[in-house]
């Protein structure tokens, strides 16, 4: 399978350029919002835009979440910088009224894509999460347990800025820093990840 993969748009609209026909999987890896140069509207209609294009191609496209996303989605938890109060209330409601169209991992085979990575350290904590016991199956894949801790009230881990980032512990799937994910990223997969403008 041919992936294309889109990271950190932050309001940009250049991926309007790209031939979708000629991949089999595009993968957005998340911070579509909060530019510090564009207009807010130019900001509101890219991600609209991107929105509209996952409901014409569901199983080609995959959006995953980043930092700058999640903080209007469960606004007020998880702010970050590059907040734009005037945005909120129609960032907040068109991601939430959209909400089945996002995740925060996609996986295949032991290619592991998210915002901003995995590491073993805070795999560990959160194989430890009581409710994770709880939902897990047998045959699901990293991507699998992160998605479905995501929908429930535990979420808080995966959001988590780390130690590093001015938070504490091990930086989660949106968060984690590229110094954590040099030395410590998650035996055995080969990880793709944003967190960085493009």
């Amino acid at each position: 399978m041919k992936h294309l993969i889109i990271g950190d748009l932050h309001g940009k609209d250049c991926w309007k350029d790209i031939n979708i026909k000629a991949y089999d999987k595009l993968i957005f890896l998340g911070d579509y919002v909060d530019h510090w140069n564009l207009p807010d509207l130019k900001i509101d209609q890219n991600l609209q835009d991107i929105i509209k294009l996952k409901k014409k191609n569901p199983k080609k496209i995959e959006l995953l979440l980043g930092n700058h996303d999640i903080q209007y989605l469960y606004y007020p938890h998880f702010l970050c910088s590059g907040f734009r109060p005037g945005m909120q209330r129609s960032l907040t409601y068109l991601f939430n009224s959209n909400r089945d169209l996002f995740k925060v991992a996609y996986q295949r085979g032991n290619h592991l894509f998210t915002h901003a990575g995995i590491t073993n350290s805070w795999y560990r904590e959160f194989l430890n999460l009581p409710l994770l016991q709880q939902i897990k199956d047998e045959q699901d894949t990293v991507a699998d347990l992160v998605n479905k801790i995501e929908k429930t009230g535990q979420r808080w881990l995966l959001h988590r800025a780390g130690s590093i980032r001015g938070g504490y512990g091990h930086g989660g799937v949106t968060w984690a820093d590229r110094k954590e994910m040099i030395a410590d990223m998650l035996d055995g997969y080969h990880q793709v990840v944003g967190h960085t403008v493009t």
